[in-house]
Order: C-alpha cells, then structure tokens, then sequence
C-alpha cells in the first residue's frame, strides 16, 4: 500500500451499505463542542526571484520541494500539482500560536528557496504564466480526467491557483454564536464578505479577467455536485451528509494500476448497486476528499473561498479576522447580524453561484454592501482581537490592511489591476 493510499483510508476494506454510509459521514463531519482550536492551510506560488513573470521549470520546482521537506517544519508541506506549496499549521489553542509557528516555518522555507533563486509568491491564481501539472500521482491522473469532462476550470484550479484556507472548530451543539448551526449559516454568508475583502486573482496571463477573485469565479465553473455548497435550509450534518452521498464519484481505485475517472456514478448510487465492485469505508473517506465546497467539515469547518495573500504577513489578516468572528462571540454576533441583512440578495442559486458571491467575486469591496458589510465586521474583529490574546504584530497587519484597503473600498486584486495598467499607459507613451 502507497503512502497516498494510506493517507486516504485505503486500509479500511470493509464493505459499506448506504446507511453504514451515511452514519460514517454524519459521525466525522462535524464534531461538537465549544470552540477551542484553529489553524490555517497556507497554498504558495513559486515564483523567480529576477523575474516572477518567468515560468519556473519544473526540475526547479522540484528542487524546491526536495529543500523544503528536508527543513525541520512544524507544518504540513505538500506539493499541489502545478507546483505550488501548501503548509498546514497543526491545531493551535490560540491564534497567536498559530501565527507564531506558521511564521517561523514560512521563514525557514524563504531562506532555503532564496539559496535557489525563487520565493513564495501569494496570489490566488498565477496572474503572468499558465502552468500545466508536474505532480504524476494516480489520484491527479484520474482527476485531471474527470475535470476535462467538464470543461478547463478543474485543470486550472489543481495547477494554477492558491489559498488562505481557515480551519475553525464546528461549535457547540446549543443555539447562539458559538453554536454549530449559527456558526456553519454564518461561515456560507460571511464567505462572500471575506471573498471580495482578500480577492487577489483578477490576472490571466498578465491581462485582466473581470474578475476580482478569478479563483471563485472558477470554482463556480466547476462540476457543481462538488462544489456548490449543501442545500442551506436543512440541519447541517443532514444537508453534508446527502451531499456527499449524492455527489458523482470522481473515480473507482483500484489497488493495482491506474484509478478509473467516472461520470454519472453518484456515491448512493454506487452503494445501492455494488457495481463496479463493493463500496468500503475507504472508499467513502476518500470520496469527501473529492467535495470542494466553500464551506468544507471535515470535524472542523474548512473556510476555501479565501484567495492567498501578498506579503510577508499578509496571509495572517484573514486568519485573524476569520478567527475573531467566529470565537469571540460579541463579535459572532455582529458579523451574523451584519451579513444576515445580506441574505436576501444570496437568494437564487446555492453558494457560491448566487448573486452575493457572484458580486463578491466580480467586484470585490467595490461592490457598495459588501464593503459596507466589510467594514462592520473589520471593526468587530479589530475589537474582539486583543480580547483573543492576539499579538502587536497580528494587530498592526490587521490595521494595515483595514487601513489600505477595507477603508478605502479596495481588495489586494486592486494593486495588481493598477499594476498592469500602469506598464500598459508605460508601453503607449513609449509606442
């Protein structure tokens, strides 16, 4: 059995029927309690240092990741298929913790890839190049098959794109802030205000998209069974677990050669049937792996619809906002009031095709009730975070960038906008 077959549940052989199915869902997926730990799931571009626009090889790529899974991290390193490197923070019981480990891991990675001439570079997708996969596994082989059946977004989101990924506790099982139905409506609306405030992809190939967040525009584009987000008027652990056994198969493993893509194969489906060979526990465990919705419980709730941050410490101003307004609960309170008077206009198709995450996407704080709803809830969070614990270097990256963009109705996509327009006013006047 391979590592990545163990990592996914391959040794659980014991065959499944529909209802052992859905108790295994409904048992993992969300795990209650009062909030007490977070993290954070950090996707990096690798981009050149004398150049970032120049496409890095992959035996450069490679190198980076052989010099990075020999640093004594704390993290998480994976590699994702188009290169990019991803650290996952173990569960921390503050979030000063958190940033203060991920940090210093991130530190360690810069150094060791500035001795190869590269960095980490945080856009949420790769706004001057289009790199194609380089990560051979049996799983991307089967998914790339899957995705092309659809149309390019998949490809696209395996080999081209980043995040700021927040990992918070489900919540407690009691009606309020800090409980889990209050905590999961309020993760599927405030997740268009975090959109369109973090938005940082609106480049393909170095030109404008149209987008603010090119990253959701295109997961919105994907096979919707699997990444839409579960009907939003049933009980939580209920909508998830008929999600998933309601989404298609991305494909059937096998233990020996290539893993078969399948379309049209729902996961009931293929229990009620046994066809083409029986379902086991595994195979359900690995079939969740396969769902990307916004909102993803995996025990924990799994925030996705953040775009990867510039900066050194840009990456920390998401995590601390989210975490504020969700653990503190005076500032739960505010952000669920505030976004609630934005669920009107989420009405229509489920998340994130609705018109609020439609505008968050396109426009990013330009969009005037977004930004107002931005502002709100920054100035809860701002409030909440010393009451956290959290540290001068958290607070003064949160101000700076309350300061730089909330306050004036801008996104991080913004600069890279102005950036490129800039270089083209340049190239005008010099024609």
């Amino acid at each position: 059995m391979t590592d990545e077959s163990k990592a996914y549940g391959e040794g659980s052989t014991r065959a499944v029927s529909v209802d052992e199915a859905e108790a295994l869902v409904r048992g993992i997926c969300f795990k209650t309690g009062p909030p007490r730990l977070l993290g954070v799931e950090l996707e990096w571009l690798v981009h050149d240092l004398a150049d970032p626009t120049r496409p890095v090889e992959p035996s450069r790529l490679a190198a980076a990741a052989d010099r990075l899974h020999k640093l004594p991290l704390r993290s998480l390193l994976t590699v994702e298929p188009g290169g990019q490197i991803e650290f996952s923070s173990r569960p921390a019981g503050s979030l000063t913790a958190c940033v203060e480990e991920v940090a210093a891991d991130l530190a360690l990675a810069r150094d060791g890839l500035r001795d190869l001439g590269l960095f980490l570079s945080g856009y949420g997708k790769e706004p001057w190049t289009h790199p194609d996969r380089i990560i051979v596994t049996r799983r991307y082989d089967a998914m790339e098959v899957f995705y092309d059946s659809w149309n390019e977004a998949g490809r696209t989101i395996m080999c081209r794109t980043a995040s700021v990924q927040v990992c918070l506790d489900a919540g407690h099982e009691e009606p309020g802030p800090l409980g889990f139905g209050r905590r999961w409506r309020l993760a599927h609306l405030l997740g268009a205000v975090l959109n369109a405030a973090f938005a940082n992809s609106p480049l393909h190939r170095g030109r404008p998209t149209g987008w603010r967040s090119t990253r959701q525009a295109t997961y919105a584009r994907m096979d919707p069974g699997r990444t839409l987000a579960p009907a939003e008027d049933m009980e939580p652990r209920a909508a998830w677990t008929r999600y998933a056994l309601d989404a298609e198969v991305m494909f059937v493993r096998n233990q020996d050669g290539p893993w078969e893509p399948r379309r049209g194969l729902a996961l009931r489906e293929w229990l009620r049937t046994g066809e083409p060979r029986p379902v086991t526990a595994g195979d359900v465990l690995y079939h969740l792996t396969t769902l990307f919705p916004p909102i993803r419980p995996r025990g924990h709730l799994e925030l996705r619809m953040i775009d990867a941050q510039p900066g050194e410490d840009g990456w920390l101003v998401p995590l601390a906002v989210t975490v504020a307004l969700f653990d503190d609960p005076s500032a739960a309170e505010t952000a669920y009031r505030t976004v609630k008077a934005l669920a009107d206009t989420a009405a229509g198709e489920p998340t994130p095709r609705n018109p609020l995450w439609h505008r968050a996407a396109r426009y990013g704080l330009s969009d005037p009730e977004l930004h107002a709803a931005a502002v709100a809830c920054f100035a809860a969070a701002r409030e909440a975070l010393p009451r956290l614990g959290a540290s001068a270097r958290i607070l003064s990256a949160v101000d700076e960038f309350t300061a730089r963009y909330v306050a004036r109705g801008r996104c991080p996509a913004d600069d890279l906008l102005d950036l490129v327009a800039d270089r083209r006013a340049v190239t005008e006047v010099r024609s």
